[in-house]
């Protein structure tokens, strides 16, 4: 009998955000006939989808998210709603301003280190600063615009997390496996 491989692991790294800007954007009222919101616990800033990812690349990710533990949280703030993709979005999401550009500096950062460890290839598209707040439901046709203002809101990151997701038919529960938690300077 032969061992079967193990199974490969949907992967991300994702900046976790502060309590109060997810109980903002949780309370948003969007639409549910057209829109399924996230879960609360669920609303990160997505640095690097990695996908289907063999278990033992998480020893190489680790390392990666726990540099960033002395990094400064960036400083960003809730901004306008965004419809993404643009002409037929299956997502709504608000936009996050990064005023001194310290998240974008993050990303690249991250996506580098993972890039050189061989368990990521960068997307060709420039990183764009959001949070999905809700998924267009099935067999919806895709809104033009969302009649919805976040309050404004400024606030620091809070910590750099791989997360494995876990797909299930009532939406995708995502599990930390490393978290780097960002400093306060």
């Amino acid at each position: 009998m032969t061992a079967s491989p193990e199974r490969p692991l949907r992967l991300f790294v994702a900046l976790d955000l502060p309590d109060l800007v997810r109980d903002t954007l949780a309370n948003l009222e969007v639409d549910r006939d057209t829109w399924r919101p996230v879960a609360r616990e669920a609303l990160h800033v997505t640095l690097a989808f990695l996908g289907a990812r063999p278990p033992a690349d998480v020893a190489a990710i680790e390392p990666i998210v726990a540099a960033e533990a002395s990094t400064a949280a960036p400083q960003l703030a809730l901004g306008a709603i965004l419809l993404l993709p643009p002409r037929r979005a299956r997502v709504l999401t608000v936009a996050l301003d990064d005023p001194d550009g310290a998240l974008a500096a993050l990303q690249a950062r991250v996506s580098a280190g993972l890039a050189g460890a061989g368990v990521y290839t960068p997307e060709k598209r420039p990183f764009r600063a959001h949070v999905t707040i809700a998924r267009l439901r099935p067999r919806v046709r895709p809104p033009r615009a969302a009649a919805l203002e976040p309050e404004p809101l400024a606030f620091a990151g809070r910590a750099v997390t791989l997360y494995v997701s876990r797909l299930r038919p009532s939406g995708a529960r995502y599990e930390p496996l490393a978290t780097a938690s960002l400093s306060d300077d």
